[in-house]
């Protein structure tokens, strides 16, 4: 996330610079204009016995099916100027880099980040826009670059989003579990413990390439804000151009925070926040022969050390998160990835250090890695270095057969 809390520091230092010139400057701000909607019913509801991707949890109450629904729409809507929307910005709604093969996966899209390494030391460059880059902007004028401050730019991909509910209801206790373990093939990963913004807590980070958020409700407010430029109640600073202060108050026309909360108390990044609790995780596939012998080499290669297949979700006020078993196929650590890692530090995540990719669904989230480079799963294992060094040279030495026999099985998870 970009450190957006300079921005005011920023501005009153402009304003101290240029005195009434810079203020006469600056456009008087309306409301945002943000669309209401009644959630649409839904015409076939799902079959709980053949899920597909994209449904909401199975065992949904009439109430949780509706947040489900409503908050698919916000998901699906496409954000405007009059809206908030900008004045930088990488989409102009959340589906659009969520969309493959269906509303709440992945896709192609990547976003650029940056910053500077000197003495070993990482710099985002805050203050120059970093080290989130938004490439899309409301004025030609806003264009953000890459700075030539920065030595280090990085791609990170645009995840699928299936079953985030049953991630964020996995105990804390789960996880550290997971750090303590014996060290296996030099494995030693990382619980990545963040600032929560909607709670205010320090909390265990499980959503993002670098675990860097805790909760779906700072997830969304972030990507509100970082991806589309709608402020809110947790992110209620916009994001300056390249840094430039003076051109955001030329162009910034909306008052802040422009997503607020409706008669209800309801915003926007609170129905999203619904929406991918409520959304199913990848359903599993009825594996053949040599998928099911694919499950042994799986576990023999070492991939299952980091890649752990099941945890269960705790207590819950929703029986459909409450006590069930989650088939993630991930530690939700961070480990150190060596020349995998995207060089870009954040939160308490080091230049060389990714959280542990889940794997459920793997079979329509193409591209893989971090930064999209791998089209297929097989090449993604081959680039796999750092703590995962040890399993991907046990895999190099399968031979076809059980190589074949490990992609059916990853194929079906």
């Amino acid at each position: 996330m970009k450190a957006t809390h300079l921005a005011p520091v920023i501005t009153l230092a402009l304003a101290a610079a240029f005195g009434p010139q810079a203020a006469a400057q600056a456009p008087n701000k309306h409301p945002a204009h943000r669309p209401q909607h009644a959630p649409p019913p839904m015409k076939h509801p799902p079959n709980a016995m053949r899920p597909k991707l994209g449904d909401p949890l199975p065992g949904l109450n009439r109430r949780e099916l509706e947040e489900f629904l409503d908050g698919k729409e916000d998901f699906e809507d496409s954000e405007t100027e009059e809206a908030g929307l900008g004045p930088i910005f990488n989409r102009e709604s959340c589906a659009t880099c969520h969309s493959a093969p269906v509303t709440g996966g992945g896709s192609e899209i990547n976003v650029t980040r940056f910053g500077r390494i000197e003495n070993g030391v990482f710099n985002p460059l805050a203050s120059l826009g970093g080290s989130l880059q938004q490439d899309h902007e409301i004025n030609a004028v806003l264009h953000e670059v890459v700075p030539p401050e920065a030595n280090v730019v990085a791609q990170r991909n645009s995840t699928p989003l299936f079953g985030l509910g049953l991630i964020e209801a996995i105990p804390d206790a789960q996880i550290l579990r997971n750090e303590r373990r014996r060290p296996v093939d030099g494995v030693m990963g990382k619980v990545a413990r963040v600032a929560d913004a909607a709670t205010g807590r320090t909390l265990i980070g499980r959503f993002g390439w670098k675990a860097q958020q805790a909760t779906l409700l700072s997830f969304a407010g972030d990507a509100y804000l970082n991806e589309m430029g709608i402020t809110n109640r947790l992110f209620p600073v916009e994001n300056a151009p390249n840094g430039d202060a003076q051109l955001l108050s030329q162009y910034d026309t909306v008052a802040d925070p422009e997503d607020v909360p409706d008669a209800n108390g309801v915003a926007d990044i609170d129905r999203v926040e619904a929406y991918m609790r409520w959304l199913a995780p990848p359903p599993r596939l009825t594996p053949t022969p040599s998928a099911a012998a694919g499950r042994n080499v799986f576990q023999n290669t070492g991939c299952a050390i980091c890649h752990v297949p099941v945890m269960i979700t705790g207590p819950h006020r929703s029986p459909a998160l409450r006590n069930k078993e989650v088939w993630l196929f991930s530690d939700l650590l961070l480990h150190d990835m060596g020349s995998l890692g995207d060089g870009i530090a954040q939160g308490p995540a080091d230049v060389r250090e990714m959280k542990t990719a889940p794997l459920w669904g793997l079979r329509a989230s193409a591209p893989y890695l971090h930064d999209g480079r791998a089209q297929t799963v097989d090449e993604a294992i081959r680039a796999h270095d750092g703590e995962a060094k040890a399993a991907k040279e046990r895999y190099l030495k399968l031979n076809q057969q059980q190589m074949q026999q490990l992609l059916d099985f990853l194929a079906t998870i």
